[in-house]
């Protein structure tokens, strides 16, 4: 935090009026100072360079450089600053993946955005409860192009059988595919991988 004990934060959405909204409600708490906003991850990104401030709120899907490539951006050059992302989109599990310091979804009050904030410069780490499959986000990126084939067509009803044939191989292949799955993703049957599908693939496209 500042040394005038006063949090120096920065705001990011494409929506100007939300902006506005936030801003005005976070100058009404003499805790904190709004120092810049912005309606893009890349105006976000070069006040960073700027500016000194402590965290920063930014949208998820903004334009230029939408959350993820914020985050990552960030996080390559060794930023200081700790992001919270506020969506109304369920990522709270990928924000915390690229070293966001919080989430909190716009389905909630604004108001308890505050807290958050507050929480997040003293240095905590403010995340909504998630299912465990949560979890499984640092696996996701080890799926082959065929375990993701078969774990979105699982989603479909697909038996092995018909898989086998689909892709034109064995039904030990596939067997063998599915064990492979099942351990990356931390789950234990058919039902638990199209939930894990469901949560971590199906929300991008």
């Amino acid at each position: 935090m500042s040394t005038n004990s006063c949090l120096n934060i920065v705001i990011a959405d494409k929506n100007s009026l939300l902006v506005k909204g936030l801003t005005e409600m976070f100058k009404q708490d003499e805790r904190f100072d709004v120092r810049a906003t912005a309606t893009d991850g890349e105006l976000f990104l070069q006040l960073v360079d700027r500016l000194s401030f402590d965290v920063g709120i930014i949208g998820w899907k903004m334009p230029f450089s939408d959350g993820r490539q914020v985050l990552t951006k960030l996080r390559e050059r060794g930023s200081s600053v700790r992001v919270v992302v506020y969506s109304g989109a369920n990522v709270a599990h990928q924000v915390r993946a690229l070293g966001g310091a919080g989430f909190y979804s716009k389905a909630k009050s604004p108001e308890g955005l505050i807290e958050v904030i507050s929480q997040v410069g003293q240095g905590n780490s403010i995340f909504p409860f998630e299912p465990l499959e949560a979890k499984n986000t640092a696996s996701l990126p080890s799926l082959t192009s065929r375990e993701l084939e078969i774990l979105e067509i699982l989603t479909q009803g697909y038996s092995n059988r018909q898989i086998a044939r689909k892709f034109e191989i064995s039904t030990n292949t596939v067997k063998f595919h599915l064990k492979n799955l099942y351990e990356k993703a931390q789950v234990d049957n058919r039902t638990q991988a199209v939930a894990f599908y469901n949560q971590f693939y199906k929300e991008e496209l």
